[in-house]
């Protein structure tokens, strides 16, 4: 088959040079036919020069054409034709790239990325609704991709004729293939140099138009793609777009971040990166966390600024859970003084008025509660715990901000706050271990009654009495 394809190629790529001239249905079956040639690796490889050539002249003749049937207001059947010729010289092209830099090589060379996005503006300003344009748009930038691929030539040549303009284009198209395939071809173009140049501020649109693309198409797996590998690598943009962004739009940037820190290790490469992004993300938390309580009103459960922060934590969460960002955020001056005082204040209003931070349980464990809320005060209690492991400093902050006392009025099960016990169990042993003083004012609370035995034993704690002095320990939970 592929030397059958091979040895077809001579006689097509000489009609192909016959019908540059000709009528523009000559030409299309002359293209067609080397596109479906061009599909096999041994013809790509055989491809001269000459070939290319004539495609080029074939779309700048078409691209005249349909200047011509604009100014002079010609049937839209001429049009339809013309765009049919466009969309199939750019699959011809797109065939001719797969796996063969020497083709990219030629068709860079010829001009054919210049001459293709001066098409694209032209394609972009034919107001019609027709499927023969969009195919053609289409087309063209999955030949932008292929030539872009494993190139970095062609690469930096659509960037220096394509950035910023015509990405912001295809990006608000209305057409979902053309904006997927315009991510393709951002993506296979973004390096971490070219990712500095979307901090200028009339750069900034593109990655906040590609970030608006995921959010609005959560099956699109470039732009994905775009925001881990290359937005997600500069601190500086995530905190220039977290700037711009809406409420709604932080919420998807902050689940992307959450999602790369939990779904992926974070390289020593990349630590410093997300030690700044842990930087910025607790100073977010720390400035806009009492806005939380707004959802206490059922009015407001829906509060887009609470949403954020109740994403905030869940992040700072995941971040402490990995020792190099740990360590970081240990010794942020005021992060665990904020996280304690959310707790306290969380903590009261869910006592002065029936809401969703009030503690509840209900016997039949059937009903299951939605509200964003739900979990909060668990993870503001894994937060303190993940900031006091193995951390004397924050076991003694915690002590000093009477933090402890409010962590065990917190234990107790509550469906709005799945796991709460665990937690509590989790930064009780962090807030005890290699700390008397932690573990004196345990033992000094439940002999004054402030702290439930019952909830310490099923924390595998006790109080032991030794020389008149107060020790709390560990035991093992006897068998049900």
């Amino acid at each position: 088959m592929a030397a059958a394809a091979a040895g077809a190629l001579p006689a097509a790529a000489t009609r192909l040079c016959r019908a540059v001239s000709a009528a523009p249905e000559a030409r299309l079956e002359s293209v067609r036919a080397l596109a479906g040639l061009f599909r096999e690796a041994q013809s790509r490889e055989m491809a001269e020069e000459s070939i290319f050539q004539n495609l080029l002249e074939i779309l700048m003749s078409a691209s005249s054409e349909i200047e011509h049937i604009y100014k002079n207001s010609c049937e839209l059947v001429d049009l339809d034709t013309c765009l049919l010729l466009i969309a199939e010289c750019f699959r011809c092209l797109r065939n001719a790239c797969v796996e063969c830099a020497k083709n990219q090589h030629v068709m860079r060379n010829l001009g054919l990325i210049s001459t293709s996005v001066n098409l694209i503006k032209l394609l972009h300003g034919i107001q019609i609704k027709e499927e023969s344009l969009l195919t053609a748009l289409r087309c063209s930038l999955q030949f932008l991709g292929n030539i872009a691929a494993g190139n970095g030539d062609s690469q930096n040549s659509i960037w220096k004729c394509a950035f910023p303009d015509l990405f912001l284009t295809c990006l608000t198209y209305s057409d979902e293939k053309i904006v997927a395939y315009c991510c393709m071809v951002l993506f296979t173009c973004l390096n971490s140099l070219k990712v500095r140049e979307l901090l200028d501020p009339g750069n900034l649109t593109v990655a906040l138009r590609v970030l608006k693309v995921y959010k609005e198409q959560l099956e699109s797996e470039w732009s994905f793609l775009i925001v881990t590998d290359h937005l997600l690598k500069c601190p500086e943009l995530v905190k220039a777009l977290y700037a711009k962004l809406s409420n709604q739009e932080r919420v998807t940037l902050l689940e992307l971040i959450m999602a790369e820190i939990s779904e992926n290790p974070v390289t020593s490469e990349e630590m410093n990166v997300f030690t700044r992004h842990a930087d910025f993300l607790a100073g977010c938390f720390q400035e806009k966390c009492e806005a939380v309580l707004k959802l206490t009103s059922a009015a407001d459960a829906e509060d887009e600024e609470a949403l954020v922060t109740v994403r905030l934590l869940d992040v700072l969460c995941e971040m402490t859970s990995n020792n190099g960002q740990l360590e970081h955020l240990q010794a942020l001056p005021s992060l665990l003084e904020t996280a304690i005082d959310t707790l306290r204040l969380t903590h009261l209003a869910g006592k002065q008025a029936v809401n969703i931070f009030t503690a509840t349980h209900a016997m039949t464990g059937q009903e299951e509660i939605s509200h964003p809320a739900v979990g909060f005060k668990s993870h503001l209690i894994r937060l303190i715990g993940n900031l006091c492991y193995k951390n004397k400093e924050n076991q003694d902050k915690v002590y000093e901000l009477d933090g402890i006392p409010l962590i065990l009025d917190n234990c107790s099960i509550d469906d709005n706050n799945p796991f709460v016990n665990q937690w509590a169990v989790y930064a009780i042993r962090n807030l005890t271990e290699q700390n008397e003083r932690n573990q004196e004012l345990i033992a000094q609370m439940e002999e004054k009654g402030l702290a439930d035995n019952s909830a310490l034993e099923s924390m595998g704690l006790e109080i032991e009495k030794q020389d008149d002095k107060l020790i709390l320990r560990s035991v093992r939970k006897k068998p049900l």
